[in-house]
């Protein structure tokens, strides 16, 4: 295929992305009218909503699934919470959120080729004497292949696609436009907020140069971990990655399906623990934690692969985070919303009462009251209820959350919803001591 011809296919599969976005909100509509007729007819109105809920559902895993570029990203960065959904919904989209974080529609031989070629020069052969053109994986914005280095070394050959760059823009900004279709499928979920993080961190993500310096960063730092494996970086260029290969056939996704409890709690516990002392070791947070970027190893170690997405604290987490943590279990709440305010998470002149934001904040704090806590899908799904109720909402509307916090909220948020999907039983409050600055000094015994 001529590049032309290629790069009419791009825009035509812009074209097609932009309208089947665009026909969810058109689809979500027509069941909202839908529902309000059966209303009328004396449907009762809990079964018309789940009803309503599960036909969007539907739609919008359907659609996100057949999708890369933003849409991808989005349904990525969603299936995370996946935990937090109710039973009647999660059941019949779990297998579909989890092909979500492990794959994608790969792109055309030729195409690979023409990147190959534009990247490594018109014999790139001479650099991978092999290379299998079937891709290994594939995820938002690239996608990887199997090869060997001229070295000698097994390699991933991690190659963006073509275009990345301006479908993921687009479909950002048309994902912006409609991120209340998405709040019906997860009411307790700032869709907006999370599209607005995805789209401020699109330029870091698509450039390999600044991914491959955070990945040699962390493989330099574990390379004699016993818990966790980094692959080297082998070779880069602007939109293509190689790095050492990482001989895995599963990831957390596959343990999240089929783990026995005892590598629920092995891989949870190595997960958690990888990021939260990620900032001290390497000062940063690997800030995109779906399961398929944890790779589970022959050894038993996790492998983990995918560092487009990073928080860069050069000083480590905040020790301020910690403290705000450790105080909140004395149960000083006048010095936690004293905290709160100090630190811009709440604006100067909102009035607060710091009795209800304790009440609001209590819950959270379960997983590190105790030694061990077992994390599983009905405690996030009940905060999940919790968080819908209208008087949370009230508390939530006041709290603000400031953009040094963002993607550490990300990765929080995010991590305890794989905890959940896994029903990893760890023990929090000793990770948090060990790896959250602040904490250990102030949540006394």
């Amino acid at each position: 295929m001529a590049k032309d011809d290629e790069d009419r296919g791009i825009r035509g599969n812009a074209l097609s992305r932009g309208a089947r976005l665009a026909a969810l909100p058109v689809g979500f509509a027509g069941r909202t009218t839908w529902g309000l007729g059966k209303r009328l007819v004396g449907a009762p109105a809990g079964y018309v909503a789940t009803e309503v809920q599960q036909r969007t559902a539907d739609q919008i895993f359907r659609v996100l699934g057949e999708l890369k570029g933003g849409a991808m990203k989005l349904g990525q960065a969603m299936s995370i919470f996946e935990a937090a959904l109710p039973p009647e919904i999660a059941g019949p989209y779990r297998e579909t959120l989890t092909k979500l974080q492990d794959a994608a529609p790969p792109m055309p031989t030729s195409t690979v080729h023409r990147v190959l070629a534009e990247q490594l020069g018109p014999d790139w052969r001479d650099l991978l004497t092999t290379f299998d053109d079937r891709p290994a994986a594939s995820a938002s914005i690239g996608q990887v292949h199997r090869g060997t280095w001229h070295d000698g070394r097994e390699v991933a050959v991690k190659i963006q696609y073509p275009g990345a760059g301006k479908a993921l823009r687009s479909d950002l900004r048309q994902i912006a436009r409609i991120a209340r279709l998405f709040g019906v499928l997860m009411p307790g979920m700032d869709v907006r907020a999370l599209v607005t993080e995805l789209q401020e961190r699109v330029a870091e993500e698509l450039d390999y140069g600044l991914e491959a310096a955070a990945q040699q960063a962390f493989a330099d730092e574990l390379t004699d971990d016993q818990e966790v494996v980094v692959p080297n970086v082998v070779h880069h260029t602007d939109a293509l990655l190689v790095s050492e290969w990482l001989e895995s056939s599963s990831s957390l996704a596959e343990v999240i399906v089929s783990g026995t409890p005892e590598e629920r709690d092995r891989y949870g516990e190595a997960f958690i623990r990888f990021l939260l002392a990620g900032p001290e070791r390497v000062g940063m947070l690997h800030a995109d934690p779906h399961p398929g970027n944890f790779r589970i190893m022959p050894d038993g170690r996790l492998g983990v692969v995918d560092f487009g997405a990073v928080a860069r604290l050069p000083e480590g987490l905040p020790p301020s985070m910690g403290r705000l943590l450790g105080t909140a279990l004395t149960g000083d709440r006048a010095a936690v919303l004293e905290g709160l305010r100090a630190e811009g998470f709440v604006r100067v002149g909102v009035v607060v009462d710091a009795e209800q934001l304790g009440e609001y904040l209590d819950p959270f704090l379960e997983p590190v009251r105790h030694e061990t806590f077992a994390f599983d899908r009905e405690w996030l799904r009940g905060q999940a209820a919790r968080l819908s109720q209208p008087s949370s909402a009230v508390i939530a509307s006041k709290i603000n959350l400031p953009p040094e916090y963002l993607l550490i909220h990300r990765v929080w948020a995010g991590g305890i919803g794989v905890l959940c999907q896994l029903g990893a039983t760890v023990p929090a409050r000793g990770i948090v001591e060990e790896s959250v600055p602040g904490f250990a000094e102030t949540a006394g015994p």
